[in-house]
Order: C-alpha cells, then sequence, then structure tokens
C-alpha cells in the first residue's frame, strides 16, 4: 500500500471502542477547552467582523453559540473562534500544530449529519494522531509554509472518519483537501493581521468542502501525497513516511493544554515571571534578561515582536508578555490592553532575549526558559523547564473546568460535557 492508502485504512477503521479510555477522557478535556476559548471569543473584532457575513451563507450546520449557516461558513466561524485568542491546545514537534482546531469542522459537519458525542470523540482522537504523525515527520515553518497544511489533512481525515467513509473517499476528501490549498507562512511573519486565525478556519473551510464533495461522488487525484506532483515530492521532500505509519491512536496524550492566553512558546515564560512578580518592584527594575530555546527566539522575538501594535501580534511577542506579565502579576485575556500602556512599552524596552544552545537541545522534550532581573543590587533569577498543561505536566480537570468557568462563566454548562457520549452533536455548542 501506498502511504495514503495505508493512512486511510487506519482513517476509516477506528471505531469508538478501538480508543483507550484515557484518550477518550481526553478528547473531552481538549473540547471542552475548545469551547470555553470559543465563547471567549466571540466579541472578539475578527468575530465580530466574520458575523456580519452570516446572512449570506444560510444553512443547517451549527455555529458556536449562535444559530445555523451553511457547512463552510459554520467550519470557518467555529474554527476562527476557537484559534483567534490562542489560548487552544498545541503539539510541539518539528512542526508545531494547534490540533483542536478541528473542532470547528467536526461541530459544523457533525450538527448538519446528528452525529453523537462518541462520533465526535472518535474522529477528534483520529484527527489529532494524524495531525501529529505529519508534525512528526518533517518541518513546514523552515520551508516557507504554514503548518496548517498539517491542520487541513488532520481536518479531513477526522471528517472522513467521522462521515464513515471508506478507504477510496477518504483519500479523496484528503486529495481536495489539500491540493489545490498550500498555505503560505507569510501568515506568521512581521506584524501579525487577523489571518493568524483565519488561516486555520481556512482550513476548516475546505476540509468541509472536500468531504461533502466526497460524500456526492466528485472525484479528485489519488495519490496527493506520494504522487509525481503531490505533497511530499513538491512540498516536503524530506517527509519521514515512517512517522506517517506509526500503529497508535493515542498522540492527544502527548498534546498541551496552555494555562495561558499567549503562544506556547511563551507559557514557561509567564510562570518564570510570575514567580518573580511578587518579589520585585517594577518601577525599580532595570534590565531583564530572558533566556530561552531557538523556536521561542524566533517565533516570538523577531524584530516586529518589540513593539506589537495589535493583539495578534502581541500574544506572539515574548518582550509584551513578560513585561505585562510583571506589571499586573498575571497574565489572562484582559492583558491585551496593555498594548499601548507606555509602562509596559518602557519594561520592555529593558528586556533582552537570548538563545541558549543547551535550551534549544532540550526543545521539544522541554520548554526551557529563565529569566533574570536586576533591580540595582539586587538580582532575581526564575527558571522554568516544562510549565503547567504540558503533557509532562498536565492540568486536571479541575483545572481545565476552572479555564472554562473563568473564560465563560458558564458553571452548569461544562458539567453536562463531560456527559457528552450520547448527546447530538448539535445541542453541545
Amino acid at each position: 500500500m501506498n502511504i495514503e492508502e495505508e493512512l486511510a485504512d487506519f482513517i476509516s477503521n477506528t471505531k469508538y471502542n478501538d480508543l483507550a479510555a484515557d484518550v477518550k477522557h481526553e478528547v473531552k478535556r481538549r473540547f471542552i477547552d475548545s469551547l470555553g476559548v470559543a465563547y471567549s471569543s466571540m466579541d472578539s473584532q475578527p468575530a465580530l467582523k466574520f458575523k456580519k457575513l452570516s446572512g449570506l451563507y444560510p444553512g443547517n450546520a451549527k455555529m458556536i453559540g449562535l444559530n445555523t449557516a451553511s457547512p463552510d461558513y459554520s467550519a470557518f466561524y467555529n474554527s476562527l473562534i476557537i484559534r483567534y485568542m490562542d489560548f487552544n491546545d498545541t503539539y510541539l514537534s518539528l512542526e508545531p500544530l494547534h490540533p483542536s482546531d478541528i473542532f470547528g469542522s467536526l461541530i459544523s459537519l457533525g450538527s448538519m449529519f446528528h452525529k453523537t458525542g462518541k462520533d465526535l470523540i472518535t474522529a477528534a482522537a483520529v484527527g489529532y494522531e494524524i495531525g501529529a504523525r505529519f508534525c512528526d515527520s518533517a518541518t513546514l515553518r523552515k520551508k516557507g509554509y504554514d503548518h496548517v497544511n498539517y491542520t487541513e489533512i488532520a481536518m479531513a481525515a477526522a471528517l472522513s472518519n467521522m462521515m464513515n467513509f471508506d478507504v477510496d473517499q477518504t483519500i479523496n476528501t484528503i486529495s481536495i483537501s489539500l491540493v489545490p490549498h498550500i498555505a503560505l507562512r507569510q501568515t506568521r511573519v512581521g506584524e501579525l493581521s487577523m489571518w493568524k486565525a483565519g488561516a486555520a478556519a481556512n482550513s476548516a473551510r475546505n476540509s468541509i468542502f472536500a468531504a461533502l464533495a466526497t460524500l456526492y461522488g466528485f472525484t479528485s487525484p489519488r495519490e496527493p501525497i506520494s504522487g509525481k506532483m503531490g505533497f511530499k515530492n513538491i512540498i516536503v521532500p524530506d517527509l519521514a513516511e515512517d512517522a506517517l505509519r506509526k500503529k497508535s491512536s493515542d498522540a492527544i496524550m502527548r498534546t498541551y493544554i496552555k494555562k495561558y492566553p499567549v503562544e506556547y512558546h511563551a507559557q514557561a515564560a509567564v510562570e518564570a515571571a510570575l514567580k518573580l512578580a511578587n518579589e520585585i518592584d517594577v518601577n525599580r527594575i532595570d534590565s531583564v534578561e530572558i533566556e530561552t530555546y531557538e523556536a521561542a527566539v524566533t517565533i516570538l522575538a523577531d524584530p516586529e515582536k518589540w513593539s506589537p501594535e495589535n493583539k495578534e501580534t502581541a500574544d506572539h511577542s515574548l518582550p509584551f508578555i513578560v513585561a505585562s506579565t510583571l506589571l499586573n502579576k498575571d497574565f489572562w485575556t484582559n492583558n491585551y490592553s496593555d498594548i499601548r500602556n507606555e509602562n509596559a512599552k518602557s519594561l520592555m524596552k529593558k528586556i533582552k532575549v537570548t538563545e541558549i544552545p543547551e535550551y534549544t537541545k532540550m526543545y521539544p522534550e522541554s520548554l526551557p526558559v529563565k529569566i533574570k532581573i536586576k533591580c540595582g543590587d539586587k538580582k532575581y533569577e526564575s527558571e522554568v523547564i516544562i510549565p503547567r498543561g504540558h503533557y509532562k505536566n498536565p492540568m486536571d480537570d479541575r483545572e481545565v473546568e476552572t479555564k472554562f468557568i473563568r473564560l465563560t462563566g458558564m458553571v452548569s454548562a461544562v458539567r453536562d460535557l463531560w456527559n457528552m457520549e450520547d448527546k447530538e452533536v448539535e445541542n453541545l455548542v
């Protein structure tokens, strides 16, 4: 079998009863986490702007917190608000991913076709597995391509499982989703825009279209990955097929929940800053040195990140995140009001970010950061190797609930979501 057939065989034949109990429970944790983030994003500018289009796309696919729309519009909107706050989960390997982005499309199609929580749990576990395998197989960002190319494959896989597609239909769905839609890394370079969240949402829209086209018999190229002009030969020639052939369905257990609403490479920095925040007088800070690994420096400390002008750039700005944490002794969604705060700007000018080769070698198994602060003749230092929420230091169920409730205020809703198995998807959001 070629790689498409092997992947499709796994995707189409994985059933709810095949999943380990801890995997099923972890999917529920991620669904709760993603919904909390989504509800908190509904009044964001991207969501408000995109909602104005809803009248142009009538349909019967559920939108989170709203009514219904066409499946492609619904999938875009759902994934947009899951992703916008940069507060949903993460996987870090050769390529990073936000695997819970897949829930937007699963909610859309699942509500249309009256799928159950069990269907969603199974499909999500499959999507997480496929997304993680591709992230383990090769980097995209260093070639100029965006990680959502892997997201789109994962979404197509998850939807194929949810729709009970056979091997041929699954390959067809992946092909229609992938072949016409190669996303560029320019989305995440320099000053960031609303498209930072829109890129994953667009992948959701594409994958929904692909699944529906497949459902009604529209055919596509048979070798989207291994073909002569396919994904591997043209886009990722170093794609390690052995990583794609793993015999497992528990990748979700190796992904990370975010405790703070910042890019994942900054999670440990927030923790380290919080350890020092109550020990220092921010008005007496002379200098702040942040020592970390290459990916964190490259992604979070390039020139545009030293003077962020919008939320999209600020949540990827290590100087801003550390400065705001020290000033507020906390970091939550309201910290982004500090973007134009003169005290934050002044403190950012005292910050230096340095790559430590030893830390780079520790990544991605660890995400180390050390913060050193000088206040006159006093020196303070804090190091975090693995932040809370990482699979090696996981948040417990109570912490996941607390995050959901702090974001939404919806106490009873989260309790119901723990028992989602036999509920219809349309009644979960």
